[in-house]
């Protein structure tokens, strides 16, 4: 287990202030935030790479705070990957190895292990630049688990990968926590990765714990505007009652509309679903009319490339996103009546 006490730093612009955090043995548990938010400063202090004059860290229940980075029993694993690009990869995995001194025998079994565990041994004997940005991820995490750590810190993994090396490495990471059951923290500004992998998250903005919890929590009950904001502005519909459809499916009343969602056995007690996946149109759009709803336009906000868009629909504000140039295209006003589709698949149910 990781505790984090009152830990507070100076850091130019701003600051981090009294973080407290308590990541679970063998947890999966990803620190969310967007870019400068403080993210990487805490995994650094985790590892004993930044030092700090208040609060402590706690592995285990043992005050680590004033020891070395090297007796923390931590695997870290740095944006950039910092492999060594004069070493070839089974150099680079067995770096920490000959730093302690094992014996070659036990440095052969681990890489072993490892480039099997990881799907690298095809790999072993090539020049670290001569790597996909894939590659050298899977080497990278096999040089900070060779040591055996207790902990594997892992920041911004995956940012510098293109979307579909990207996606198949998420479900490695998984599987590989599955597999070691290592109390793993990962770093991310992607919504997507800490959906996919979190047991659960931490919204950091601006050095500042907003809220802690399970994907869920976070979802449909953020604690203020910046969670809200920065999960994509959720909406959120509450469920009066429930019926079963069959076939994988039910029929949820929800303020005045009924929406169709999957069945799981159990009736649904609040929806989910983010503007960006709620599709306006101003005329009646073609195909079937699953969780197809007309509504009045209540509002218009410009965000950033995006319009938002208010519609009131039954008893509901549901907000949608489109693009500046689609809303031109459509010439949307305030008081026009608008057709909304909610996606199927992106309907997230709360029991």
């Amino acid at each position: 287990m990781i505790e984090i006490r009152n830990l507070s730093l100076p850091l130019g612009d701003f600051s981090l202030k009294d973080i407290n955090l308590t990541i679970g043995d063998g947890e999966y548990f990803v620190i969310l935030g967007p870019t400068g938010a403080g993210k990487t400063v805490i995994v650094e202090c985790i590892a004993g790479l930044q030092r700090f004059k208040r609060g402590e860290i706690w592995i285990g229940g043992k005050n680590v705070t004033g020891m070395a980075p090297e007796e923390r029993g931590i695997g870290y694993v740095p944006q950039d990957y910092a492999l060594f690009p004069f070493l070839n990869v089974v150099e680079n995995i067995v770096f920490g190895l000959k730093e302690k001194r094992c014996p070659e025998k036990d440095m052969r079994e681990t890489v072993g292990k490892l480039s099997e565990l990881l799907g690298i041994s095809h790999l072993l004997n090539r020049g670290v630049t001569n790597l996909s940005g894939g590659e050298k991820q899977r080497v990278a995490l096999a040089r900070a688990l060779a040591t055996s750590p207790r902990i594997l810190l892992l920041d911004e993994p995956l940012s510098n990968l293109d979307i579909s090396t990207s996606k198949y490495l998420r479900l490695e990471l998984r599987r590989l926590h599955e597999v070691l059951g290592i109390t793993t923290v990962h770093i991310t500004h992607n919504l997507v990765e800490a959906e996919e992998m979190a047991d659960r998250i931490c919204i950091l903005s601006g050095g500042k714990v907003e809220q802690v919890g399970a994907l869920k929590d976070v979802f449909f009950s953020p604690r203020n505007d910046v969670v809200s904001d920065f999960v994509g502005k959720p909406n959120i519909l509450h469920c009066e009652t429930c019926n079963p459809l069959g076939h994988g499916l039910m029929e949820a009343s929800c303020g005045g509309i009924s929406v169709i969602l999957p069945y799981e056995g159990n009736d649904a007690k609040k929806i989910s679903i983010f503007p960006r996946y709620v599709f306006i149109y101003t005329g009646k759009p073609p195909g079937p009319e699953l969780n197809r709803f007309k509504g009045i336009v209540k509002s218009i906000q410009p965000f950033y490339s995006l319009v938002r868009l208010e519609v009131e629909v039954g008893e509901n504000l549901l907000l949608c996103e489109v693009r500046k140039e689609r809303f031109e295209d459509m010439d949307i006003k305030i008081g026009q009546e608008v057709f909304l589709i909610l996606k199927l698949t992106k309907l997230r149910v709360y029991h």
